[in-house]
């Protein structure tokens, strides 16, 4: 009977272990800043953090939700949240310009303070690790731009919002809150 319970509790311990190095990995990636040259570790800045991972495009219908992500980031950020913007030219060209240009006009036009990274691919044989392991767990790749991933404080995928869905939006906000009210993981 003892030899059973050690076995289990053993289990357990290693199931808890992996599931956490697994959390962990989804963000273990390298990106540099839009328009920087030194790459940061998503893992090493946001473990903690709830995040929305979000593709975005310059000149597509969309485009708007920029403002509403702004919103978002700047309520909740005292709070352990981030909206992290990764541009992507993979729908119909609709985001063309260069880095340089994609944080001008973001910055300019919307008031873009929140993280935004190097232009990457969401979809494809070339879609970036960070998107390939987002559409793994979730089982959805981005449709289009403005596809929205929402990782609560464990690193892990608790939600997914197609790109219609708005920044406002009252179950998107709700989620955001009820992985707001996680603790922390310990370290």
């Amino acid at each position: 009977m003892r030899v059973n319970l050690l076995k289990f509790l053993v289990f357990v311990v290693l199931c808890a272990v992996a599931a956490a190095a697994m959390a962990g990995a989804l963000l273990d990636h390298n990106y540099r800043p839009l328009a920087g040259k030194t790459p940061v570790n998503l893992n090493q800045k946001y473990a903690g953090d709830v995040l929305l991972v979000v593709n975005t495009a310059s000149k597509c219908g969309f485009t708007p939700q920029y403002e509403g992500l702004e919103a978002l980031h700047q309520k909740y950020a005292d709070r352990g949240f981030a909206v992290l913007g990764f541009p992507s030219n993979d729908f119909k060209g609709q985001e063309p310009g260069s880095e340089r240009q994609i944080q001008e006009f973001c910055t300019l036009t919307y008031g873009v303070k929140f993280p935004m990274f190097e232009k990457v691919h969401v979809t494809g044989a070339e879609t970036t690790p960070l998107y390939r392991e987002l559409a793994r767990e979730t089982g959805v790749a981005p449709g289009w731009n403005f596809h929205k991933y929402l990782i609560g404080r464990d690193g892990r995928v608790v939600a997914q919002f197609p790109s219609k869905v708005k920044p406002d939006d009252p179950q998107l906000v709700e989620a955001i809150e009820r992985e707001l009210k996680a603790p922390r993981p310990a370290h």
